[in-house]
């Protein structure tokens, strides 16, 4: 198969080799391309995507912009209103950040059925991890810098609640789906006070590996987890889907299992 990720600038992006080693994994074989373009040039190019590849996936900031090009949406799409992988003979788009997020925390052990969970940022993988972490029985509060986007997507699917303020409170998880900590954009998107009360504190930002959110927790005597393993679970999920078979969870563990001794 012959597949790409097409983002703002994916110079530095892992999927190359990431998909390379879970299409090798799966006995398969493709090729990925990085694809960057300024988003000013991303309409005039996009419908160039679906004649040249059979798949592609899409990060920021075309994981909205790509919806238009696009015939169907898996439900996880609609729901996070962002897509992350696209089929290019059905022109279907999917979102498998959500997925990726859950594998991630059960292979850390973080049950969720009646947790304390606050979702920071309610973008696409905000929406996405919100409704996750809701569907698996956990008590999930959400904050946004902006209220009025919190409160549309309360009015959208519900399931959480919305807070005017991250004030400090005891919660089993933090979970920081916003862009703070990631290079060019430093900082914590929460207070040592807040983290100091939650048991785990989990960031979906995998470069850098500690941002300062984690590295307060981590000074806090927090559980810390960042988004390296929800990168490659997502990735699992796409290829998954561009490959047409069903996922596994235990074959995506085993494979991250295999890659991480490789990267060490």
């Amino acid at each position: 198969m012959k597949l790409a990720v097409v983002g703002k600038d994916v110079s530095l992006s892992q999927s190359p080799q990431m998909h390379a080693f879970l299409f090798a994994g799966m006995g398969e074989r493709c090729s990925y391309e990085k694809v960057s373009l300024p988003p000013e040039r991303f309409p005039a190019e996009a419908e160039g995507l679906f004649a040249r590849y059979d798949g592609f996936n899409v990060t920021i900031p075309f994981k909205r912009e790509i919806m238009p090009f696009l015939r169907e949406l898996s439900e996880d799409a609609e729901a996070a209103g962002a897509v992350n992988t696209v089929l290019c003979g059905r022109r279907a788009g999917y979102n498998t950040d959500g997925d990726g997020f859950l594998l991630m925390l059960g292979g850390e052990g973080i049950g969720l059925a009646g947790r304390r969970a606050l979702v920071l940022g309610a973008g696409g993988a905000g929406r996405s991890c919100i409704r996750k972490l809701s569907a698996a029985g956990a008590e999930v509060s959400v904050y946004s810098r902006s209220y009025e986007r919190v409160e549309r997507l309360f009015g959208e699917f519900g399931g959480f609640t919305p807070l005017a303020s991250a004030d400090p409170a005891p919660y089993d998880l933090i979970v920081n789906c916003t862009g703070v900590g990631m290079h060019g954009n430093a900082g914590s998107p929460a207070g040592r006070e807040l983290i100091s009360l939650c048991d785990t504190a989990v960031d979906l930002i995998y470069e850098p590996a500690e941002t300062e959110f984690l590295r307060l927790a981590r000074e806090c005597g927090k559980k810390t987890v960042n988004g390296g393993a929800m990168l490659f679970y997502q990735a699992y999920f796409a290829d998954c889907i561009y490959l047409e078979r069903k996922a596994d969870a235990a074959e995506a563990k085993r494979l991250y299992a295999e890659y991480q001794r490789g990267l060490g």
